[in-house]
């Protein structure tokens, strides 16, 4: 493990408040305090300023914060590779984001552990945005996400393509149409997933390249959970555009329908991403079960 200091000087960082900082490390305030001098005498540097309220870190501290949060994740990694190499059943976290977690991994995950009975893979579930964190912070070993990210800043390798469509209900009166037109798309009630979503992302950066403002859209709701916007479209509430494997089932059913947007195909990449070479042959072998599955 790390030193606490450094576990203090990470919490503060991140609350940017020496009291939040107390309560989330179950410390009093005056500790938190003893634990930042001891860091800057240690180093040496000024690691804080106060502005508007708020902690912020000084260039010094800004670069303490980078090779901490790397010393964390490699501790965690440590921690976890060590428990597994003396354990009968290897456990590894992958996190997904919502669209791959809730109707794309779930069965993989089944079948893998069919094969691999041995082998515990713990999923989390939560946006790109989140994902992404929990791979940087080292809480998970294996991130699969949809949507954009930093390529330079990860290792990735490709899992599927995915297409973003427009999903109505039955009763909707696009339904009864062979396509529609952005435009109309855009002034009908709209029921996104939530800001920092995958999903949501491409289909703003799509209407940014096709030359509209994100201002046309006539925003109804923001949902972060799949199931809960699903279902409100289902209820004709409004209309989304959702990824095609989210509603696999939806459209077997009946209970949805897609409807083709002209001259506006969305498509996508769902990405496994990782940080190193830590646990390298579980992310080679798992990520190629998924793709050939």
């Amino acid at each position: 493990m790390i030193d606490f200091k450094l576990k203090t000087f990470i919490t503060v960082a991140k609350t940017k408040n020496f009291t939040r900082a107390a309560d989330i490390l179950n410390m009093t305030q005056p500790a938190i305090s003893q634990h930042i001098k001891a860091l800057e005498e240690y180093y040496n540097a000024k690691l804080f300023y106060k502005k508007n309220r708020q902690m912020k870190l000084t260039e010094e501290g800004k670069l303490l914060f980078k090779y901490t949060l790397k010393l964390d994740r490699l501790s965690k990694k440590a921690k976890h590779n060590l428990r597994n190499k003396t354990s009968l059943i290897k456990r590894y976290n992958v996190g997904a984001t919502l669209t791959i977690g809730g109707y794309v991994l779930p069965e993989i995950i089944g079948k893998y552990r069919q094969k691999n009975e041995n082998i515990d893979v713990i999923l989390y579930v939560d946006n790109t945005e989140n994902i992404i964190k929990k791979l940087f912070n080292g809480d998970i070993d294996l991130g699969v996400i949809e949507g954009p990210f930093n390529r330079g800043k990860v290792k990735y390798k490709k899992f599927k393509d995915d297409e973003l469509v427009l999903a109505v209900s039955p009763l909707h009166p696009f339904a009864e149409k062979d396509f529609v037109n952005i435009e109309d798309v855009l002034q009908e009630k709209l029921i996104l997933r939530e800001q920092g979503s995958g999903t949501r992302q491409v289909f703003e950066n799509h209407l940014l390249k096709a030359g509209y403002s994100l201002d046309d859209m006539n925003v109804y709701m923001e949902i972060g959970n799949i199931t809960a916007l699903i279902s409100l479209v289902q209820s004709n509430l409004g209309c989304t555009v959702i990824s095609k494997e989210a509603i696999k089932n939806s459209v077997k059913n009946n209970t949805l329908k897609v409807v083709p947007i002209k001259n506006f195909l969305i498509t996508r990449e769902f990405n496994f991403i990782y940080l190193d070479d830590f646990n390298r042959d579980f992310i080679d072998d798992f990520s190629q079960f998924c793709i050939s599955n």
